[in-house]
């Protein structure tokens, strides 16, 4: 009997050992961001990293580029990896929703980080109040362009709320000043060469539009680009979102008239420690939002001298 108890005080020690070991492994954070080489994505990486050195945890990241399958099946690998839990940026609301209810099944917690999903297996939404983004755009191009003028839209990718968000914002804010008309819109890629593609469309369809609102700053670039290439710069105003390095030099050169500074470092950053805390057990809210300020002429130096 002495002996069996031994033996079963062992294995109880062992079993015990074995928790502790467990408990004390750094925690593996997954991320699947909407893509690798967007500068916006770039800076909530950094942000990712530099909060999850400093709390120890390993971090696997899985590369999309803005193709919902890929993003998916990456997904998928974090999940087969047993990852303590995953930071997403989803590319679109409703694609990727299987991979969070995978990630639920499997017990993972999924926390949402810029753009958000529609499923209730995410846990959290680190997000902004886009609409109201898209409303102060709007209002800012309004003063801009003195109330009044024809204006274009060149939006971001069909299937993300985020720029649906963006887009109806903006149309609010317009629509406050009766002189003020939408003549364009279309959706696609946040990349330099659409948004050059875009505007050079519409400046051959409407020679008179006095402003460009862009879904993010490389599509803005692009659209600088072209009214640049007509002669037109200083007359028609183009505004952008990310105050990325190469738009806040913009601004400051008169290329680009205003970029909306989302603070990508800080959204990773508290991308992150929201994870610690739904890691933690602390109640999280489901929505934990990010601040974010206008960048025009009159603040851009300050912004700029941030990079330094």
């Amino acid at each position: 009997m002495r002996k069996l108890a031994a033996v079963s005080l062992a294995f109880a020690l062992a079993a015990a050992s074995s928790n502790l070991a467990a408990q004390a492994r750094p925690v593996t954070l997954g991320v699947a961001l909407a893509s690798d080489t967007n500068p916006f994505y770039i800076q909530v990486k950094r942000g990712i990293d530099a909060r999850a050195k400093e709390l120890g945890w390993n971090v696997s990241y899985v590369s999309a580029n803005e193709v919902v399958a890929t993003q998916n099946d990456g997904i998928g690998d974090l999940i087969a990896k047993r990852v303590d839990a995953i930071i997403v940026s989803p590319i679109d609301s409703v694609a990727v929703s299987s991979s969070y209810e995978a990630a639920a099944r499997a017990k993972i917690p999924v926390v949402s980080v810029v753009r958000t999903v529609h499923s209730p297996s995410q846990r959290v939404a680190v997000t902004g109040n886009f609409q109201k983004i898209g409303l102060d755009t709007a209002r800012w191009m309004a003063k801009a362009i003195q109330g009044s003028g024809k204006v274009a839209m060149i939006e971001g990718p069909a299937g993300a709320d985020l720029f649906r968000d963006f887009a109806q914002g903006f149309q609010a804010g317009v629509k406050e000043h009766k002189d003020m008309s939408i003549v364009f819109r279309k959706e696609g890629p946040l990349t330099r060469e659409f948004g050059l593609r875009m505007a050079e469309d519409i400046l051959v369809a409407h020679p008179d539009v006095k402003g460009i609102y862009c879904g993010n700053d490389e599509q803005a670039l692009g659209a600088a680009q072209a009214v640049a290439a007509v002669g037109k710069q200083g007359e028609i105003v183009v505004t952008g979102s990310n105050a990325v390095p190469a738009a806040l030099r913009a601004v400051k050169a008169g290329t680009l008239g205003m970029t909306v500074d989302l603070q990508p470092f800080a959204w990773g950053r508290l991308g992150a420690s929201t994870v610690a805390r739904v890691l933690g057990g602390e109640p999280v809210p489901p929505v934990v939002d990010i601040d974010y300020a206008l960048i025009d002429r009159t603040n851009v130096e300050k912004s700029l001298q941030g990079l330094k």
